[in-house]
């Protein structure tokens, strides 16, 4: 995205958290939608206006402005800086923390964040991996599993060892789950 707003934190506008934990209805209701997925992941690096996230998201500008403004309301994303542009006002939008937890998935959130994935998947310029893998596991391996998917994704004692590479490398998307699978009433096999 081009036009970028200067690095500094602009005065007023409060610093991003570290991590936010996904509690509310309303931030449930606005994580149920595959464009405001896509409006997170594009916010993760850096401000960016409507119209910015429009080219960039290849969707209208009206769409992006109404999911925003969702968004805002849910409190998952900010106005970091506005800026006089021709007569109008300018609205650099910036996520409230750099990471989003959800620590009781719903339903719908996790079902617009695997199609919001879904999306970003079919428009990778290069191949992606996507594998499903059932393991039988102790629950103390799942527990060891899941602490070495958490520090993959979250770094190690605060280092996030992902993002070491210079501004202008192409931005990747990992998507980690460890869950149970729920076991059927009876076996039909």
């Amino acid at each position: 995205m081009r036009d970028q707003p200067p690095c500094s934190q602009p005065p007023g506008s409060p610093p991003p958290e570290d991590v936010l934990e996904i509690v509310a209805t309303e931030q449930f209701a606005a994580l149920a939608h595959p464009l405001r997925q896509r409006l997170l992941f594009a916010l993760g690096h850096r401000p960016a206006t409507a119209s910015q996230l429009a080219a960039h998201l290849d969707a209208r500008k009206g769409n992006v402005a109404h999911h925003l403004k969702v968004l805002r309301e849910a409190g998952l994303v900010h106005i970091a800086e506005t800026r006089q542009v021709r007569g109008g006002t300018e609205q650099y939008y910036r996520r409230t923390a750099r990471q989003m937890v959800v620590a009781e998935p719903q339903a719908a959130g996790t079902a617009a964040m695997l199609a919001a994935v879904a999306q970003e998947l079919d428009l990778s310029p290069a191949e992606p991996l996507l594998t499903l893998r059932h393991l039988r596991l102790s629950p103390a391996k799942a527990r060891e599993l899941g602490e070495a998917l958490a520090q993959l994704v979250d770094g190690v004692d605060g280092v996030d060892e992902a993002e070491e590479e210079p501004e202008g490398q192409p931005v990747h998307g990992v998507l980690v789950a460890l869950y149970q699978q729920a076991s059927p009433a009876s076996p039909t096999w």
